[in-house]
């Protein structure tokens, strides 16, 4: 009778390691997605019970009713703030936000690079120390000169007192030296100027820096509230995150806060963010580490 040998299969060892990073992994998951989850709910729950129970984990009926009154009907006294009308605004506000930060950082960037200035490095280190002075710091005296040029309530107010960038224009820098020297020779030889060298050559290649860029500066924007606030004083120049404040401080007399409708405005408000940082993710990723080459 033939031996028969038989060949044990090696036992997998369990990856504790793995485990438990996926463990915190999904906890943390979990840490962040479950308020949003109670905020979405919010939503479908008539105001009076949230006022009664507070927040809860269970599915209403008013989604509809909320969703409505979010969009289309106006919470003020001359009917103009409407949610998307609110929402236009966070939007012309982000958008106008983020193309003028880049701008105004790609101009100031190339300009301390590229032009054999001779307090260029002093010009960019007073620059970046603007970053030790934020909004908070300076904004009485940019309402004041804000309210003196006449634009109060307008888009132009909301946006330009707040588009020099110190971090943009260093993240420019950084790229800008990077590009080899090789090349601005080739260019000075084909006769580009400083306009075409600018135009045709260092924006293509900032692509991914301005993708980069425009989504840190598209947040901030969308997320202003303090500056908003204090420039927009017309109920149809209001953006989401200051209307949804309004929404909520409505409690006099027989009026009920409409919560459902707030927290309906506040989901709407996430979602360009997000839908931004996910369709530039991989650009954003790889614009912050180009600009360390």
């Amino acid at each position: 009778m033939a031996d028969q040998t038989h060949v044990q299969t090696p036992r997998r060892s369990i990856n504790w390691g793995a485990i438990g990073d996926h463990t915190v992994l999904i906890l943390g998951s979990l840490f962040m997605l479950v308020p949003l989850i109670m905020v979405v709910l919010t939503t479908t729950v008539p105001d009076v019970d949230i006022i009664k129970y507070g927040p809860q984990l269970k599915i209403g009926d008013q989604f509809d009713d909320n969703f409505e009154k979010a969009m289309f009907e106006a919470s003020g006294f001359s009917g103009a703030n409407t949610g998307m009308r609110m929402l236009f605004n966070s939007f012309v506000l982000g958008i106008g936000f983020a193309l003028g930060k880049i701008l105004i950082a790609m101009m100031a960037a190339y300009a301390i690079v590229y032009f054999r200035l001779r307090f260029a490095t002093l010009a960019f280190w007073v620059i970046f120390t603007t970053l030790l002075l934020p909004l908070e710091v300076r904004i009485l005296p940019s309402y004041e000169v804000v309210q003196q040029l006449g634009m109060l309530n307008t888009y132009q107010g909301l946006i330009i007192p707040l588009i020099a960038s110190a971090t943009a224009t260093f993240f420019f820098r950084q790229f800008f030296r990077s590009v080899p020297e090789e090349l601005v020779e080739a260019a000075r030889i084909d006769g580009a100027g400083p306009v075409k060298f600018f135009v045709d050559i260092l924006v293509p290649l900032s692509k991914t820096m301005i993708a980069a860029m425009f989504i840190i500066m598209f947040v901030f924007g969308w997320n202003q509230y303090l500056w908003p606030t204090m420039i927009t004083t017309e109920e149809d120049m209001y953006t989401l995150v200051r209307g949804i404040k309004q929404i909520t401080q409505t409690l006099e007399g027989t009026n009920v806060p409409e919560f459902g409708r707030a927290n309906l405005l506040a989901v709407i408000a996430i979602l360009p963010p997000v839908a931004v940082v996910i369709f530039f993710q991989s650009w954003f990723v790889k614009g912050l580490t180009e600009s360390d080459k």
